[in-house]
């Protein structure tokens, strides 16, 4: 019985000191390891602590879309409820809404593949309620209105 106590007291005082050894002191915020670039076309390099995912990273990690597309998309489809916006995978998903003049419910799910401004970096999913697909013509002018008014920011930046 004594030995069966030494030996659980030894295991514990073992677990303690390896838990006290864990605490050294809180990680410090290093101010340069983030850095950010501004543009349509620009990446923000994404350094952190090191990681088994880091190996398979490349030098940058970064973010290619297209705020012109990012910010029609959230324009044109005002109307309905954000659910999430993710700018580092380029998607937003939204709730159902009911467009103005309409009757229909639809909810949308954006993507934007690519830094250009082009018709092949932006990719709409719409459905309406109760899971129907809508029709082809309805998702195409969805995004030719994104598209055309990511071509009035554009100018009204003033990039050409």
């Amino acid at each position: 019985m004594i030995l069966f106590s030494a030996k659980r007291a030894i295991a514990m005082l073992a677990c303690l000191v390896m838990v006290a050894a864990c605490g050294d002191e809180p990680p410090k915020f290093d101010p340069d390891a983030i850095k950010v670039e501004s543009g349509p076309n620009k990446t923000t390099p994404v350094t952190s602590g090191t990681s088994l995912l880091d190996a398979f990273r490349g030098k940058e990690a970064g973010v290619k879309v297209n705020r012109f597309l990012w910010t029609a998309a959230l324009d044109v489809l005002d109307f309905l409820p954000v659910q999430a916006a993710d700018p580092f995978t380029g998607v937003i998903t939204t709730g159902y809404g009911v467009p103005p003049g309409g009757g229909r419910a639809y909810r949308a799910t954006i993507l934007i593949s690519d830094p250009a401004l082009d018709a092949r970096s932006l990719n709409v999913a719409l459905q309406s309620q109760g899971g129907r697909p809508v029709a082809a013509g309805t998702q195409r002018a969805v995004e030719d209105a994104i598209l055309s008014r990511a071509r009035q920011l554009r100018i009204q930046a003033g990039r050409y």
